[in-house]
């Protein structure tokens, strides 16, 4: 009784919240950084999340077989949805050299909510249903119990400790390895890597297409955990929210996930208090916009070029390679 009082105060409850709800956030970022350090910057990431969302979605609801197995091939699914939907992005602005900004914006409308996403949930009829099987907590060797460190670190799902995996592997990737190292010069100095032998497009495509993939699969972590069901805009703008978060973290995998379970935080705040009856007296929406009021001075503060040198930003990121202008 004293053990659940404990995991039952404010505290936990949001931290352990901020995990669940930070988790789409980190892998739609890790995403858009992996792309972002070859040089190229996704804006679609939106439209990626909520195509591998309703996908996702409606692989679990077809997949005829064992939830693990379910689960597993719906994951797939959306990572191939993702993958796909960036391969638009990756041909118009690596090999047609198209504006980066200008693409992205336009892969969001195009598969956003009023786009695709919402044309392939109505077509496949998956509104209304909930999910046939979703991710829930392992309570990983009956430590779910445990106080504080419980429910926030053993009572999670695979989701979670495969994002925990995802941030150490693209840390040791980027700092350890020589495709990390390469990619990370095709995006500072991609003429420099040209020389050196570096195929500078592989390497954009490569990193953009597991981008997408990664996206796919945070927009699946939504239509699977968090609100096991399709419905039209059903990541309500956290590819937006990943993007900034990018910057937020300065490129660097660890504190993405850092930033994540912040923005997570504030994205749990609203039903935590709002089960609580704390939210007599407060619009609700108010708590529900913090997340978005953080994107935008993030997204402020880093408008300039300088203050993204700064930052530590990729010196080539946006700018399309030609490599007869060497």
């Amino acid at each position: 009784m004293v053990l659940a009082s404990v995991n039952d105060t404010f505290v936990v409850v949001i931290v352990a919240a901020a995990v669940l709800y930070g988790t789409p956030l980190l892998f739609a970022a890790l995403g858009e950084l992996l792309a972002e350090r070859s040089g190229v910057l996704n804006l679609g990431v939106e439209g990626m999340m909520l195509v591998g969302a309703v996908m996702g979605f409606w692989a679990v609801q077809r997949l005829d077989a064992a939830e693990g197995v379910s689960l597993a091939g719906a994951l797939g699914v959306a990572a191939v949805a993702g993958a796909a939907t960036a391969l638009i992005h990756a041909f118009l602005v690596i090999t047609l050299r198209a504006n980066q900004i200008v693409s992205g914006l336009a892969l969001t409308i195009f598969a956003g909510a009023a786009g695709l996403s919402s044309y392939l949930g109505n077509d496949l009829n998956l509104s209304g249903s909930p999910a046939e099987h979703a991710f829930s907590g392992l309570d990983i060797a009956g430590l779910g119990d445990l106080p504080v460190l419980g429910p926030i670190l053993f009572d999670q799902s695979a989701l979670v400790y495969l994002s925990w995996l995802l941030v150490a592997a693209i840390g040791v990737y980027l700092a350890r390895t020589r495709p990390g190292l390469n990619v990370r010069a095709v995006g500072e100095a991609p003429a420099s890597a040209d020389a050196m032998g570096i195929d500078v497009a592989a390497y954009r495509y490569t990193h953009t297409l597991i981008g997408g993939a990664l996206a796919g699969i945070g927009g699946a972590c939504f239509s699977l955990q968090i609100t096991p069901q399709w419905v039209g805009g059903l990541t309500g703008g956290a590819g937006w929210i990943a993007v900034a978060l990018v910057i937020f973290a300065f490129w660097r995998p660890d504190l993405c996930l850092v930033g994540a379970y912040l923005f997570g935080a504030f994205s749990a705040l609203p039903p935590t208090l709002q089960a609580r009856g704390w939210l007599t007296g407060i619009p609700s929406e108010v708590f529900s916009s913090l997340p978005y009021v953080m994107t935008v001075l993030v997204l402020v503060a880093v408008s300039s070029g300088a203050a993204r040198r700064r930052l530590g930003a990729p010196a080539a990121l946006g700018v399309p390679y030609v490599r007869e202008e060497r």
